[in-house]
Formats: C-alpha cells, structure tokens, sequence
C-alpha cells in the first residue's frame, strides 16, 4: 500500500491555489487511489461470486483501449505508443477473454448492460477489422443489444471514412472527439499526434453519418496557448456545431512527460498557465458557447439546446452505477466495492492467459464513503438536489456537511435553498479545487493516484 503522506496533492490544497504544481487536480473517485490496496483483493472474489439481489444498481462496461500514436506530454493514462500489431491483437484477445470470465460471474451473469464506453489511449486507433472482432465476441459473451449509450473516443488522425462506418456499425451512439486545440503550434508542442487539418477533415464524414450525439474536447491551458490562439479555437469549435462540448483545464498529474521534467528542472519551469488564467480561458469558451446556443450539462460540458443530448455514461457513474472496467490498469465498481486491474502489460496479459481475473488493488467503501463520493461527483453538475440525498442515503447532505458548505457560501462559491444546492459561475469553474473541502480529514493530504 502507497503511503499517503509521501507527497500533497493540488486537489487538496488550499482553494486559493494559483499556480500549476505538479499533481493530479481532476477528482476522478472517492476516496483517493492512494488509499486503494492489495490487501482487500479478497472482498473482489466474494462480491463478484455473490449474487446482485433483486434490484441491483445499472450496469456499465468500461473497455481501455491503450494504444496511440504518440504520448501526449499531459497525458497520465495507462497508453502504449510501441505497440506491433501481433500485440494488439494479443491484447484485444485477452481483453475479451477479460468480460467472458465476468459473465460467467454470479455478480455479473445475465444482467443487462446499460452503457458501454470505449476509452483510451485511442480506441479509434485499432483497426476496423479488429474492432468488429472485439466486438462481436464480447457481445457474445455480454450482450450490449438493449444498451442506452455506446461512447467512443477518437483521435482526428486515427479515422477514415471506413473507419468512423465500422464505428458505427458496432452501434458507437455518442463519439467524442479529441481536438483539444486548432493551433497547430500548440498541438506539436503538446505532443498530439494529430493537427488542425485532420479534423476539418473528417468533420464532413462525421456529420454524414448522423451520430446521435458528437462531442468535442477541448483543453484550455496547453503549453504555448494564448489568449488569441484559445479564441480562435473556441470559435472554430463553434463552426464545428457539435452537440457538445467539453472543456478541461491542463494539469500536471505525477507521471506525465510535462510533470518528470519539471520536477527534474528539465527546463519546463514557468511554462504553465496559472489557475486564474485557465479558469478565465474555461470561461471565456463556455460564455461563447452559451452565445451560441448552448446551455450548462456540467462544470466541464455545454450541449446544445434543442437536441436530445446526454452523458449516460457520466451520470451513471456519479451516481453510484455498477460498472466493468476491463482493460490493463482499469477500474471497476461494484455495490460500492472498487478495485484495479493490473496496470502492466505483461502482468495483465499473464493473468488472463492463465483464466484469472488481473487484479491488482482494491477498496471497500463504507455508508459515508459513498454518501461523500456521489455528493462530490454529482457537484460537477453544477447543482446537487437534496432529495436525491434524502431518498437514497437518509441523509440531508447540507446539514451533514454544513461547515464546508458555509465556508463555500462565504467565498462566494455556491448557494441553496430548500431544493438544491447550486454552484455559481466562479464555483464551477474551480470546481475540482473545491471538492476536497468535504473530504474526511484521513484523506485530505493524500496523493490522488
């Protein structure tokens, strides 16, 4: 087990934090990673060998597509860039070897799936003769048929129109589109692999084949940005007309190539955009989005009015939804249970090879844990309905957790009344810095990884 106290994390600093240190700020679960361990594998095999019950939570798979064509410098995930071809159909083979073990599970078998997101790494980097094969033999093993929604990632350099077809022949309802930036310049330095050109591209092809719902990130603050150049793209992202889109500001978790070299004075020092800049950018994008037709989904996303948009697969997770997370070092959930898969390759490819599940580290929440963890998540929303609160936990989380929520009220962070607790427009944009005034203190310097 990590030790906690070994490095603080921006997420749990002070809210008033104004430069980028190095450090996870995006509150991704509750309680932190660093608390996670091998030593609660076991409570894994008993709940995944028991039965559900009668009315068991939304089920969810979470399928990691590891593989890119270059590592982005901001990029923390689990991402392989020097894959063969042999390797990826050896990982795809074991990947779906991973969800025929689960199905054969008493937790898991028989249960219909909800949603199905396809993350990475780039999952639009496999091929469409692989995709197709994943596909079909996890459908087999885990029917997808009657889902709500089928996400998908894409990087603009990866698709073809034959490609963005066999995506969505597999029944991709909603395709998420990494743009992260229109300057060319900003996108070299950055280490994305794709530029500006791919994605006017491919828009046509997109469009033609009336996705249900095309989503486009973006990410404000990346090394170089400007506030002409962040202008520019915002208003380019708007003649994408995409149903939605999302905006992140750039952080510097541990393992990135970004965060190595500024911790090793590798020259990186003062490149980084500091809070208050980022937040105005973030700002600045969902207030000519706003001009433009789109209205709040959450502290990062804007869909437009008018169109059937959703996020199946966010809400169901910030709301305590069971969920699959197959792949190398990805995480899963069940009836409050969360656990990792192994998170090298070798380790993953060799569990699976010998029929086992490739776990890794784990951790049972209490009452109060899932209570904090859905109340932190759904913030992101932007509002939280004390009902909800009431009904699921017996619980009227602005009495429980009155102090934060004062301290907020006090720096003009939020408000509420008997129905709902709101985030302002300031609240939403530091929203991530805010979430770690409702910790429990064991967790409040704990590094998020």
């Amino acid at each position: 087990m990590s030790n906690p106290q070994v490095e603080s994390d921006p997420a749990t600093t002070p809210t008033a934090a104004v430069e980028t240190d190095v450090g996870s700020v995006f509150v991704s679960n509750y309680p932190p990673y660093s608390f996670w361990s091998r030593e609660s594998l076991p409570r894994v095999k008993e709940v995944l060998g028991s039965s559900p019950g009668p009315s068991p939570p939304d089920l969810g798979l979470y399928l990691h597509i590891p593989f890119c064509r270059r590592r982005c410098k901001f990029c923390y995930f689990r991402v392989y860039v020097d894959k063969t071809g042999a390797e990826i159909r050896t990982y795809l083979d074991v990947l779906a070897r991973e969800l025929e073990i689960y199905a054969s599970m008493p937790r898991i078998a028989g249960r219909t799936l909800r949603f199905v997101y396809f993350g990475g790494g780039t999952p639009s980097y496999i091929g469409s003769r692989d995709l197709r094969d994943l596909v079909r033999r996890i459908k087999a093993a885990q029917p997808w048929d009657g889902v709500e929604e089928v996400a998908f990632e894409c990087e603009p350099g990866t698709l073809t129109r034959a490609k963005l077809e066999a995506i969505k022949d597999i029944g991709v309802t909603r395709l998420s589109l990494g743009v992260e930036n229109f300057n060319d310049d900003i996108l070299r330095e950055n280490g994305r692999a794709h530029l500006s050109a791919e994605v006017i591209a491919v828009a046509p092809w997109i469009k033609a084949l009336e996705f249900d719902q095309v989503n486009v990130d973006l990410i404000a603050g990346m090394v170089g940005e400007t506030w002409e150049s962040w202008k520019d793209t915002v208003e380019k992202t708007i003649e994408m007309d995409a149903d939605s889109v999302t905006v992140y500001q750039m952080e510097l978790p541990f393992n990135t190539i970004y965060s190595r070299a500024a911790l090793t004075g590798g020259g990186q020092e003062n490149r980084f955009a500091d809070w208050e800049t980022k937040r105005s950018w973030h700002d600045h994008a969902f207030e000519r989005l706003e001009a433009a037709g789109y209205e709040v989904s959450s502290a990062y996303t804007m869909v437009k009015k008018g169109r059937k948009c959703s996020f199946v697969y966010r809400d169901a997770l910030w709301r305590s939804s069971d969920m699959i997370g197959a792949g190398v070092a990805s995480f899963s959930h069940l009836g409050g249970l969360h656990y990792q898969n192994a998170a090298d390759w070798d380790g993953y490819i060799a569990a699976l090879a010998d029929g086992q599940l490739p776990l890794d580290r784990a951790f049972a929440t209490s009452a109060e844990e899932r209570l904090t963890r859905e109340m932190i998540l759904q913030l992101k929303l932007g509002k939280l309905a004390r009902s909800y609160f009431r009904d699921k936990f017996g619980v009227d989380v602005l009495e429980a957790y009155r102090g934060a929520f004062a301290k907020l009220q006090d720096e003009g962070m939020l408000a509420w009344d008997a129905e709902e607790v709101e985030l302002t427009r300031e609240g939403l944009l530091r929203v991530d810095q805010l979430l770690p005034e409702f910790y429990h203190p064991r967790y409040r310097n704990a590094r998020y990884t």
